[in-house]
């Protein structure tokens, strides 16, 4: 659906930093049909992902200086302070890791992490809301942190968002639906002993036609399926991707659409 306006603490943009921005811009055109319409900048590559006229999130290459990063999504969330907000994240035992920077009149940005070393960013809007589509196919319609200590991190999200944390009944795991005046906008769940050494992350959820499809078509283009495609009761079919260039992604087929 069109959006024209983020209420605070709504995921309202993402942002993938890539090792190669050619092959991502490749890999991620021909999976959702995006457009890379590069911006200019002083050093490097930035391009903003669109569809049919719409921005939905932004893609740059990083740099040699940042060789150790690996490739990676960024959820950007809307905030009407950023100020404020980085004060209540601080306070909160979150971390401050760029910014505030002023980008032009489109808005202000920081990057920030919370007390288990979850990346995330803060939007304050100015003349750019963040992506104008959600909720549709091939745009974002879901946000997902995965982390060790779930009971400090709805802690902390709750104080620096006007969050409530409502559990899920998804089988075998323990989730949580972050929720906006009643309106469900991300879940959290605990990372699985199986899944290794992996750091907490937020990773975003696209929606897609048909999952099955898409993670074949992923593979096919040099992508690796971290979870096949699987059923989620009364909620729709979802896989996890990592595209050639290394950053990881999911997709949901949903009952509803």
């Amino acid at each position: 659906m069109k959006i024209t306006q983020y209420a605070q603490g709504h995921a309202c943009w993402v942002e993938l930093a890539s090792h190669d921005w050619e092959g991502a811009k490749v890999f991620y055109h021909a999976m959702f049909g995006w457009n890379a319409i590069e911006m200019p900048i002083p050093e490097g590559h930035f391009s903003l992902f669109n569809l049919d006229g719409d921005d939905l999130g932004a893609m740059y290459q990083i740099s040699s200086l940042e060789a150790q990063i690996p490739s990676h999504w960024r959820i950007y969330f809307a905030v009407r302070d950023i100020d404020a907000c980085i004060a209540d994240i601080q306070a909160a035992g979150g971390q401050v890791h760029m910014g505030p920077h002023i980008v032009g009149d489109a808005g202000i940005m920081a990057q920030v992490s919370d007390p288990e070393g979850a990346r995330f960013a803060l939007w304050q809007a100015k003349n750019h809301i963040g992506a104008r589509r959600q909720g549709e196919v091939n745009t974002l319609c879901w946000v997902e942190l995965a982390c060790r200590t779930p009971r400090t991190e709805e802690a902390f999200y709750c104080k620096v968002f006007p969050w409530t944390a409502l559990p899920s009944q998804v089988p075998d795991i323990e989730y949580i639906e972050w929720q906006v005046a009643g309106q469900s906008i991300g879940g959290m769940m605990t990372i699985m002993p199986e899944w290794g050494d992996i750091p907490a992350h937020w990773m975003p959820y696209f929606v897609v036609a048909d999952c099955d499809v898409f993670a074949n078509k992923a593979q096919s283009l040099g992508g690796q399926i971290c979870v096949p495609p699987s059923d989620i009761p009364e909620v729709g079919r979802f896989a996890v991707i990592t595209d050639p260039q290394g950053a990881t992604f999911a997709v949901i087929k949903l009952n509803q659409i």
